[in-house]
Order: C-alpha cells, then structure tokens, then sequence
C-alpha cells in the first residue's frame, strides 16, 4: 500500500478490530477474513514487502469469498450483494497490488495501478455506503439487545455489525484512494 506509514497502521489496526469485532460475533466469519486480509494488505511496504504470488494468492481467497457471498442464505439480498461487493474490491486491489510487482528500483515512486474507472466507481460505492448507513448508526431505532438479566448484549447487537461494516467500508475507501 502507498501512502503516510500512519494512514497504513491506522488501517491495519482499523481492519484488524473489525475483523475481530466480526469474529466474535459469529455470524460474520466471512466478514472477518475481509477484515483481515485488508488489515494484511495495508501493512506498508517499508515493513513487510509480501512477494508477488501472495497478491494471486489473497485474490484468489477473496475470490472464493464473493462467490460464497452471494449463495442464498438468511441474509437479506442486499447485504449478500454488498458483501460480494466488497470482497470483489479486495480480489481487484490484491489483482492490483499483483500487477504492480513487488521490484523496488532504489528510490521510493507511486506508481498507480488499477483502472482509474474501476477504482473511482469503487470509490463512489463505498463514499455512498458509508453516507448512507453511518447516520442511521447515531440514531438507533431500537434498544440495545438485553440478556435474560438485563444486561446489554453488545457483541450480538444489530448496531455492532453495521458499525463493522461502517468501519470496513472507510477502509476499503481508504484503500482504495492509496492504490
């Protein structure tokens, strides 16, 4: 990833809590293998120069991710749709990232790849996505979710997911302007 080394940690740690956020609540496994591979994929390069067949590699899992996305299940059409979506970025960044190469020649040059159509269509979607569901998450139209003593069941909430998807969204966006 291109870009400030403290926009990249921001991102990785971003990515990482949403991937674990995701983990723990237990119906989003798909969603914390995006979280992490965003959180691998914005480590900078100055760290960790991860060789060219790991982009083919990740691409291929985000691959088979989007494809898994979009099966029916319980989840509503929209959410399956979005989450392809997201996984179809990923596979486009790690094809980016691929196409690239990983060859330094000496001295430090932002090279830009990826289709500028492709990438700024991604732009708009995530933009879009996130100024539109990051409002409803300041105004919740229902009270927390309360256990059978009463207390708050904050991993199993509505609002955790979408804050995650919120969350992951400003990164695939952030990703995205860097790439």
């Amino acid at each position: 990833m291109h870009g400030p080394p403290l926009v990249a940690w921001l991102l990785v740690a971003l990515s990482a809590a949403a991937a674990v956020s995701c983990v723990l609540r237990r119906e989003g496994r798909d969603e914390a293998l995006l979280g992490a591979g965003m959180a691998v994929m914005a480590v900078p390069l100055s760290v960790f120069d991860p060789p060219r067949w790991s982009a083919v590699m990740l691409a291929a899992v985000f691959a088979a991710v989007a494809v898994h996305a979009l099966r029916p299940s319980l989840r509503r059409a929209s959410h399956r749709m979005h989450h392809s979506l997201c996984a179809g970025a990923m596979v486009y960044m790690s094809a980016a990232m691929a196409g690239a190469g990983s060859a330094h020649t000496g001295h430090a040059e932002h090279t830009s790849a990826g289709t500028p159509l492709l990438t700024g269509l991604l732009l708009a979607y995530f933009a879009g996505y996130v100024l539109r569901a990051g409002p409803r998450l300041a105004m919740p139209a229902a009270p927390p979710h309360m256990a059978p003593g009463g207390a708050i069941r904050v991993r199993h909430a509505p609002e955790v997911a979408a804050a995650c998807r919120v969350a992951m969204a400003l990164a695939m966006f952030a990703m995205l302007l860097a790439l």
